[in-house]
Protein backbone atom coordinates (compact mmCIF):
# COMPACT_ATOMS: atom_id res chain seq x y z
CA UNK A 1 0.00 0.00 0.00
CA UNK A 2 0.99 3.29 -0.88
CA UNK A 3 -0.17 6.06 1.48
CA UNK A 4 -0.44 9.67 -0.01
CA UNK A 5 -0.48 13.01 1.81
CA UNK A 6 -1.67 15.49 0.06
CA UNK A 7 -2.02 18.86 0.57
CA UNK A 8 -1.43 22.79 -0.46
CA UNK A 9 0.52 25.19 0.12
CA UNK A 10 0.33 27.93 3.09
CA UNK A 11 -1.70 31.08 2.29
CA UNK A 12 -0.57 33.90 -0.12
CA UNK A 13 -1.77 37.29 -1.78
CA UNK A 14 -4.89 36.89 -4.08
CA UNK A 15 -6.63 34.20 -2.88
CA UNK A 16 -9.66 36.77 -1.04
CA UNK A 17 -10.64 38.16 -3.34
CA UNK A 18 -9.94 35.63 -5.98
CA UNK A 19 -7.30 35.90 -8.32
CA UNK A 20 -6.53 33.31 -10.88
CA UNK A 21 -3.19 32.78 -9.64
CA UNK A 22 -1.52 29.80 -11.71
CA UNK A 23 1.47 30.06 -12.91
CA UNK A 24 2.51 33.61 -10.77
CA UNK A 25 5.17 33.45 -8.14
CA UNK A 26 3.30 34.09 -5.33
CA UNK A 27 5.75 34.27 -1.69
CA UNK A 28 3.83 32.59 1.38
CA UNK A 29 2.21 35.50 3.59
CA UNK A 30 2.86 35.42 7.07
CA UNK A 31 -0.05 33.41 7.83
CA UNK A 32 0.78 31.41 4.82
CA UNK A 33 4.42 30.98 6.48
CA UNK A 34 2.20 29.74 9.94
CA UNK A 35 0.55 27.24 8.17
CA UNK A 36 3.35 25.77 6.77
CA UNK A 37 4.83 25.23 10.09
CA UNK A 38 2.17 23.82 11.74
CA UNK A 39 1.43 21.37 8.79
CA UNK A 40 4.96 20.37 8.72
CA UNK A 41 4.77 19.46 12.52
CA UNK A 42 1.60 17.86 12.20
CA UNK A 43 3.17 15.58 9.45
CA UNK A 44 6.53 14.96 11.07
CA UNK A 45 4.67 14.07 14.46
CA UNK A 46 2.03 11.72 12.80
CA UNK A 47 3.95 9.91 9.33
CA UNK A 48 7.32 8.86 8.63
CA UNK A 49 7.12 10.26 4.89
CA UNK A 50 9.56 8.64 2.44
CA UNK A 51 9.33 11.35 -0.12
CA UNK A 52 8.03 14.72 -0.65
CA UNK A 53 6.93 15.77 -4.08
CA UNK A 54 6.50 19.55 -4.81
CA UNK A 55 5.05 21.67 -7.15
CA UNK A 56 8.52 23.97 -8.54
CA UNK A 57 6.53 27.38 -7.66
CA UNK A 58 7.80 28.77 -4.46
CA UNK A 59 4.83 28.55 -2.38
CA UNK A 60 4.78 24.88 -2.75
CA UNK A 61 8.76 24.96 -2.43
CA UNK A 62 8.51 26.57 0.38
CA UNK A 63 5.95 24.69 2.31
CA UNK A 64 6.99 21.62 1.40
CA UNK A 65 10.90 22.56 2.09
CA UNK A 66 9.21 22.84 5.59
CA UNK A 67 7.23 19.86 5.56
CA UNK A 68 11.27 17.87 4.42
CA UNK A 69 13.07 19.37 7.25
CA UNK A 70 10.39 18.59 9.96
CA UNK A 71 10.40 14.90 8.52
CA UNK A 72 14.65 14.99 7.88
CA UNK A 73 14.59 14.66 4.36
CA UNK A 74 14.65 16.79 0.78
CA UNK A 75 11.98 17.77 -1.01
CA UNK A 76 11.84 17.49 -4.78
CA UNK A 77 10.58 19.52 -7.32
CA UNK A 78 7.49 18.05 -9.98
CA UNK A 79 6.81 20.05 -12.60
CA UNK A 80 3.88 17.97 -12.95
CA UNK A 81 2.26 19.40 -9.73
CA UNK A 82 2.42 23.24 -11.06
CA UNK A 83 -0.26 25.14 -10.74
CA UNK A 84 -2.74 25.51 -13.57
CA UNK A 85 -1.84 27.14 -16.28
CA UNK A 86 -4.78 30.51 -16.86
CA UNK A 87 -3.17 31.96 -19.33
CA UNK A 88 -4.43 35.51 -20.35
CA UNK A 89 -6.67 35.49 -17.95
CA UNK A 90 -3.90 34.97 -14.30
CA UNK A 91 -3.45 37.30 -11.62
CA UNK A 92 -7.23 38.68 -13.01
CA UNK A 93 -9.39 39.22 -10.44
CA UNK A 94 -12.87 36.65 -11.34
CA UNK A 95 -15.00 39.64 -11.04
CA UNK A 96 -12.87 41.79 -13.54
CA UNK A 97 -12.94 37.94 -15.70
CA UNK A 98 -16.47 37.82 -15.37
CA UNK A 99 -17.63 41.28 -16.69
CA UNK A 100 -15.33 41.04 -19.63
CA UNK A 101 -16.12 36.97 -21.05
CA UNK A 102 -19.22 36.24 -19.22
CA UNK A 103 -19.48 33.41 -21.36
CA UNK A 104 -16.47 32.24 -20.46
CA UNK A 105 -16.64 32.78 -17.03
CA UNK A 106 -19.66 30.98 -16.98
CA UNK A 107 -18.79 27.79 -18.69
CA UNK A 108 -15.55 27.40 -15.93
CA UNK A 109 -18.30 27.71 -13.04
CA UNK A 110 -20.96 25.30 -14.51
CA UNK A 111 -18.92 23.32 -17.11
CA UNK A 112 -15.25 23.28 -15.85
CA UNK A 113 -14.59 19.98 -17.84
CA UNK A 114 -15.29 22.05 -21.68
CA UNK A 115 -13.22 25.12 -20.41
CA UNK A 116 -9.60 25.83 -21.73
CA UNK A 117 -8.18 28.91 -20.43
CA UNK A 118 -7.26 31.61 -23.02
CA UNK A 119 -3.64 30.48 -24.20
CA UNK A 120 -3.37 28.37 -21.05
CA UNK A 121 -4.36 24.70 -19.90
CA UNK A 122 -7.31 22.85 -19.68
CA UNK A 123 -8.53 20.53 -16.91
CA UNK A 124 -7.30 17.87 -19.06
CA UNK A 125 -3.92 18.70 -19.52
CA UNK A 126 -3.46 18.96 -15.87
CA UNK A 127 -4.76 14.93 -15.71
CA UNK A 128 -2.25 13.92 -18.28
CA UNK A 129 0.76 15.99 -16.22
CA UNK A 130 -0.93 14.77 -12.46
CA UNK A 131 -0.89 11.08 -13.52
CA UNK A 132 2.64 11.11 -14.61
CA UNK A 133 3.27 12.03 -11.20
CA UNK A 134 1.19 9.51 -9.56
CA UNK A 135 2.45 6.84 -11.55
CA UNK A 136 6.48 7.48 -10.49
CA UNK A 137 5.25 7.41 -7.36
CA UNK A 138 3.97 4.19 -7.06
CA UNK A 139 6.44 2.61 -8.92
CA UNK A 140 8.92 3.82 -6.67
CA UNK A 141 7.04 4.16 -2.84
CA UNK A 142 5.24 1.02 -3.33
CA UNK A 143 5.14 0.39 0.23
CA UNK A 144 5.48 4.06 1.48
CA UNK A 145 4.48 7.43 2.63
CA UNK A 146 4.79 10.41 -0.12
CA UNK A 147 3.86 14.06 0.54
CA UNK A 148 2.73 15.81 -2.55
CA UNK A 149 2.22 19.39 -2.29
CA UNK A 150 0.10 20.99 -5.00
CA UNK A 151 -2.28 23.67 -5.76
CA UNK A 152 -6.37 24.31 -5.44
CA UNK A 153 -6.84 23.27 -9.11
CA UNK A 154 -4.14 20.48 -9.28
CA UNK A 155 -5.12 18.88 -6.02
CA UNK A 156 -9.12 19.30 -7.02
CA UNK A 157 -8.12 17.11 -10.33
CA UNK A 158 -5.23 14.41 -8.51
CA UNK A 159 -8.57 13.99 -6.26
CA UNK A 160 -10.83 13.30 -8.87
CA UNK A 161 -8.48 11.17 -10.66
CA UNK A 162 -7.91 9.04 -7.61
CA UNK A 163 -11.77 8.74 -6.82
CA UNK A 164 -12.71 8.27 -10.06
CA UNK A 165 -15.06 10.88 -10.56
CA UNK A 166 -15.58 12.98 -13.47
CA UNK A 167 -13.82 16.25 -14.08
CA UNK A 168 -17.31 17.74 -13.93
CA UNK A 169 -17.66 17.35 -9.94
CA UNK A 170 -14.43 19.68 -9.82
CA UNK A 171 -16.60 22.48 -7.73
CA UNK A 172 -17.84 19.76 -5.71
CA UNK A 173 -14.05 19.38 -4.16
CA UNK A 174 -12.54 21.96 -1.41
CA UNK A 175 -8.78 22.29 -0.96
CA UNK A 176 -8.02 24.88 1.81
CA UNK A 177 -4.71 26.38 2.35
CA UNK A 178 -2.41 23.73 4.20
CA UNK A 179 -5.39 21.27 4.07
CA UNK A 180 -4.42 17.22 4.84
CA UNK A 181 -5.63 14.58 2.47
CA UNK A 182 -4.69 11.25 3.35
CA UNK A 183 -5.44 8.66 0.45
CA UNK A 184 -4.46 5.00 0.74
CA UNK A 185 -3.82 3.04 -2.32
CA UNK A 186 -3.30 -0.66 -2.63
CA UNK A 187 -1.58 -2.91 -5.04
CA UNK A 188 -4.87 -4.10 -6.43
CA UNK A 189 -5.58 -0.47 -7.28
CA UNK A 190 -7.98 0.05 -4.51
CA UNK A 191 -8.32 3.78 -2.49
CA UNK A 192 -8.93 4.29 0.39
CA UNK A 193 -9.56 8.08 1.12
CA UNK A 194 -8.97 8.62 5.37
CA UNK A 195 -9.24 12.34 5.24
CA UNK A 196 -9.93 15.04 3.26
CA UNK A 197 -9.22 18.60 3.38
CA UNK A 198 -8.25 18.43 6.65
CA UNK A 199 -7.42 21.82 8.93
CA UNK A 200 -7.78 20.78 12.04
CA UNK A 201 -3.62 21.44 12.80
CA UNK A 202 -4.38 24.96 11.70
CA UNK A 203 -5.73 28.23 14.00
CA UNK A 204 -8.67 28.99 13.00
CA UNK A 205 -9.14 32.24 10.97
Amino acid sequence: MTKILLTRHGHVEGIRPARFRGRAELALTERGLAQADALAKRIAGGWKPAAVYASPLQRCVVTGGKIAAACGIKAEPRKGLGDIDYGSWQMRTHEEVKAETPDAYHQWRSAPQFTRFPDGESLQDVVARTTDVLREMLERYATETVVLVGHDSVNRVLLMQLLDMPLSAYWRLVQDPCALNEIEIFAAGEVHVQRLNDTSHLDPV
